[in-house]
Order: C-alpha cells, then sequence, then structure tokens
C-alpha cells in the first residue's frame, strides 16, 4: 500500500482532519525504479511523465515547490525539470535550490528546466534575438549519451524567447540551431543536461530516442514498468490490504472504471459491490448495456446494484450553468448514493473508483499545473466521505495504460476500447442547464453520429468522438416555416495520452450525413457544427 501524502498536500489535510485517506495501488514494488518531473508550469510535463513511462520506467510529477528532503526520500533515478511560461531571471519566478544538482542524480532540463538549471549553476539567461517557435532544424553532437543513434541533423520542436547566452562552468555545447547557439549542453561528469527544445512532443522527430538515452542509459534504468507486472503486484496488493472486508466501485461502465471492477473481481470476487448510478446523463439505452456486462448475466465475479436517480440528479442541477458547479454537485450526488447503498449491503471499509492519473493532473492535485477542470471523482470530491479509505487501483496509470491492463485481465476489447465517458457523463456536454429535454436531444445526436462513424469504418481510428450541445438558439427554416432551434456541437479527436488532441480529419461526406440526420431526427435542432479546436488550448470535453 502507498499512501498518497506526496503529490496532494489537501489530501494530508483530509487525513488529518475527516479521518479517511487515498490508497494507491500497483506502485510498491515498481517504484524502487523511478524516474520524477518537476513542473514549472510547462503545458507538456503530463505528456514528459507518459514518454518517460514509454520507456518502460516509473515516473511521477511534482512541483517545484516539493521541498528537497522529500526528493532525497524518494531517491529517483533521475529528474526531468519541466518548461515553463516564466523567464527564470525574472525576480519571483519559479525556481529550485542548487543542492537539487549536487544530489549525485542525472538531471535533465527541458527548454525552462534548461535554463534554470544554467542560471542557477551561474550561467547567464537573456532575451533571445530571434526567437524559435516551431519545427527547427537542430545539429546535435552525436558522441553525446544524450544523442546516442539520433541523426547529426534532427527536426526539434522549439518554444521559447529566452536563450542560454552563458553556460555554466563545466557545461560543453552539444547542439545548435542557425539562431540559438545552445540548442543542448551537458555536464557529463555530473550528469547533468540542458535541452532548449521539447523532446516529449511528437514534433521532435527523434525526441523519444533523446528520452531513452537519458531514463535507460543516462539513469541505468532497467525497465521493469511493464503492465503484466502491474496486474499482478496491484491483485496482490489489494487482496492484502483488503482482507476479508466489503469494497464497494463506482461503476460508470466507462473503461476506467470497467478495468477497476476487472482488478479487484480478480482479487476479492464476491466482497466487491459495483454499484452502477444511472443518474440519466448516460449516452443513449447505456443504462441497459452497463446492466447486461456487469449484472447477474454478466461474466464478471461481482455483486451488482443499479440505482435509478435521474430525477434526483436533474433537480440538484437545475438553474446550474457554471461547469465546475456541475462537476461538484454531480461528484457529491455520486459519493451520497454510495453511502445509501454501503449502509443497505452493510459495514463496508472501502470505497474504489476508476481514477486515472490525467485526472488526478487536469484537477491540479500533481504538479505544479492549474486546475483545468474537477473531475467528479478527485477535485469533486466532497468534503465529507463516510468511508474509511479510497482505494484507486489506477490512480497511477494514463489512458492507454489502463487499456492495456483492461486486455491483461481478458476483458472484452468492445469494451476496452469503448469511448471514453466522462463521470459527470451529459452534464458538462450540455453548455449551461441542464435539462431532461437536453438531455434527449444530446442522447439522440449523440448515438447517430457515433452510429454514422462507425458505418463509415472510423470508430477505431478516431480518439475520441462525440455529440454536445451548445447553449446557442438561433433562426431556421425547416418545411417552410421559421425555427428557433438548439445548435449541435460534433467533436473529434486523434490522441494518445490525452494530455494533448488534434482534431480528427473525418470525410466531408461523412460530416454531411451525420448533419442532415441529426437535423431531420432530432426536434429541438436547427444547426451542426464541427469543432477543430486542438487540445491546448481547448480541453477535450466541452466543459
Amino acid at each position: 500500500m502507498i499512501v498518497l501524502i506526496r503529490a496532494a498536500f489537501f489530501v494530508i489535510l483530509r487525513v488529518a482532519f475527516l479521518g479517511y485517506i487515498i490508497i494507491i495501488l500497483g506502485g510498491e514494488k515498481v517504484n524502487r525504479e523511478k524516474v520524477i518531473v518537476i513542473d514549472f508550469g510547462g503545458q507538456y510535463n503530463q505528456l514528459v511523465a507518459r514518454r518517460v513511462r514509454e520507456c518502460n520506467v516509473y515516473c511521477e510529477i511534482y512541483s517545484y515547490k516539493t521541498d528537497l528532503s522529500l526528493i532525497k526520500e524518494m531517491n529517483p533515478k533521475g529528474i526531468i525539470l519541466t518548461g515553463g511560461p516564466n523567464s527564470c531571471y525574472e525576480t519571483g519566478a519559479p525556481t529550485y535550490t542548487k543542492e537539487l544538482f549536487e544530489l549525485g542524480i542525472p538531471v535533465l532540463g527541458l527548454c525552462y528546466g534548461a535554463q534554470l538549471m544554467m542560471f542557477v549553476l551561474g550561467g547567464k539567461v537573456t532575451k533571445a534575438a530571434v526567437q524559435e517557435y516551431g519545427k527547427t532544424e537542430v545539429k546535435v553532437e552525436p558522441s553525446s549519451p544524450l544523442f546516442t543513434g539520433v541523426a547529426p541533423t534532427t527536426i526539434c520542436w522549439m518554444s521559447h524567447s529566452d536563450y542560454i547566452l552563458e553556460m555554466a562552468l563545466g557545461f560543453d555545447v552539444v547542439a545548435h540551431t542557425a539562431d540559438c547557439p545552445v540548442a543542448a549542453a551537458q555536464n557529463k561528469e555530473k550528469n547533468l543536461y540542458a535541452i532548449q527544445f521539447h523532446p516529449e512532443v511528437l514534433h521532435t522527430q527523434e525526441g523519444s530516442k533523446m528520452l531513452f538515452n537519458f531514463v535507460r542509459n543516462i539513469c541505468g534504468c532497467e525497465g521493469s514498468w511493464k503492465m503484466d507486472a502491474f496486474v499482478e503486484n496491484t491483485i496482490d496488493e489489494i487482496r492484502d490490504k483488503v482482507g476479508d472486508k466489503k469494497v464497494l466501485l463506482a461503476l460508470s461502465g466507462g473503461v476506467d472504471s470497467s478495468v477497476a471492477a476487472g482488478l479487484l473481481s480478480r482479487a476479492v470476487g464476491k466482497q466487491l459491490t459495483c454499484v452502477f448510478v444511472d443518474h440519466g446523463l448516460l449516452r443513449k439505452n447505456e443504462g441497459d448495456e452497463v446492466e447486461s456486462v456487469f449484472g447477474a448475466n454478466g461474466s464478471f465475479e461481482l455483486n451488482f446494484i443499479r440505482v435509478n436517480a435521474q430525477e434526483r440528479y436533474y433537480k440538484k442541477l437545475e438553474s446550474v450553468v457554471e461547469p465546475e458547479q456541475k462537476r461538484k454537485i454531480i461528484g457529491e450526488e455520486f459519493i451520497r448514493v454510495f453511502e445509501e447503498e454501503a449502509k443497505k449491503i452493510g459495514v463496508v471499509d472501502f470505497l474504489a473508483q476508476g481514477t486515472i492519473y490525467p485526472d488526478v493532473v487536469e484537477s491540479g492535485l500533481g504538479g505544479e499545473s492549474a486546475v483545468i477542470k474537477s473531475h467528479h471523482n478527485v477535485g469533486g470530491l466532497p468534503d465529507f466521505v463516510d468511508f474509511k479509505e479510497i482505494i484507486e487501483p489506477l490512480r497511477i496509470l494514463f489512458k492507454d495504460e489502463v487499456r492495456k491492463v483492461g486486455l491483461e485481465l481478458g476483458i472484452p476489447e468492445n469494451l476496452v476500447y469503448r469511448q471514453p465517458f466522462p463521470g459527470p457523463g451529459l452534464g458538462i456536454r450540455i453548455i449551461g442547464e441542464v435539462t431532461a429535454e437536453k438531455v434527449h436531444i444530446v442522447q439522440e445526436a449523440d448515438a447517430i453520429y457515433r452510429e454514422e462513424i462507425a458505418k463509415a469504418g472510423l470508430d477505431r481510428s478516431i480518439g475520441q468522438y462525440f455529440a454536445a450541445l451548445t447553449n446557442m438558439r438561433s433562426v431556421g427554416v425547416m418545411g417552410d416555416e421559421r425555427t428557433y432551434d438548439y445548435a449541435v456541437a460534433l467533436r473529434a479527436v486523434n490522441t494518445v495520452d490525452f494530455m494533448t488532441a488534434e482534431s480528427a480529419d473525418i470525410p466531408f461526406e461523412v460530416l454531411q450525413i451525420v448533419m442532415s440526420r441529426i437535423i431531420n431526427e432530432v426536434r429541438g435542432v436547427n444547426r451542426v457544427f464541427y469543432d477543430l479546436t486542438s487540445k491546448p488550448p481547448g480541453t477535450i470535453e466541452f466543459e
């Protein structure tokens, strides 16, 4: 068992004052080999961690405010400093103590992290005469351990307005561009490396190779972070922790909670009760589909309870338009329903949830990132939860890692690769107030969209797609009559890790069919839009 006391200080306060703790399972053994990311507010911090894990090395994100003593206690094999929006030489800019670079642990600075390393160690950083943004040709020194196997001239992603004017003592230049004399530097003796560009993004053609060189070769990591080991370790840890006690799982039927159910079912069997809350904010027919998979006739060894709470949720959400407020209301109602069901089945010591790592990061509980949105099962938790402990066996995993765990458990592919669906459901795919009428509109529009995407053979090639209901109403003409109805927005993105995403290129003729069917078949809609926004600056969901 690993108690989450490092990444989220407010959780420590909850332990002290509210009497419960959050348990992360599946990490005790793999944490013997770990690389940590120190976050300085960069937009790619989660992606850095994800790329490290692709090297089969476990990685966690921590704020630059994390005390050096805690880093020493963690004893990481390597440290990566992220980018950030500030200038390291300005008063009040995020920084770190010089002692970090004297621990004998390899350190890799990326963009702001590279500049900060130089600045703290006595170099000079200033505004660049020529600012670099986007794909840039970089000439590297192949003899550097960081660039082993990398082409002498390679394409990298630059995003900086400052540059390293003078290197700190002991550093050598190992990469440059036409406008950036120090695109990378190293102090080989002390295992300190600084990169001005971003190796973690796909636009850097050989970035994964560079990060592999750092993590596996320079840091000496063996690469033991694998899903089969994670599954077996987590099942063993759940059994040891739970013993003969009962566990209540918040089951939405989505990928995350389904995989959590598979892990818990394998570990404790009938000691697990899955409570499926039909809050009336699900996709069309989804309540019945979830029950068919996990209910009495399903293939899982567990207890299944379905709670139909549609009216309860609609009443709570009446007149609420602010997204964060909606999320928190939905999150609190989840917990209250679980508490009520727990009382019916007797003493339940553990509440289990399908929380994954992007939920934690986007809710502001990891690193230094701002709160993007409170997930119903993380930042959306109410101030009091009537369970002794919360088990979150997937909390340290990214979405694609969760899918791998699901396949390891033997969960059917059609469930493992099911379209992601947020815990707050259609409540955050309806802009503005949530009503039964709006829910019906978006359910019908979304069902048509998904059906046509599947017919076109695109359902497995698009990362995530759905229909949302905007709060915009406009004039239209249908059957020679004036209409004043809603606009539906179609969203489709391609993504590897759900931390960044690009709009999917859906054939125009498919969009035309979807538009025509929605307008003709869904009462209350007279316009259909297609959302081209990437993440960032947008999020995948609308709210």
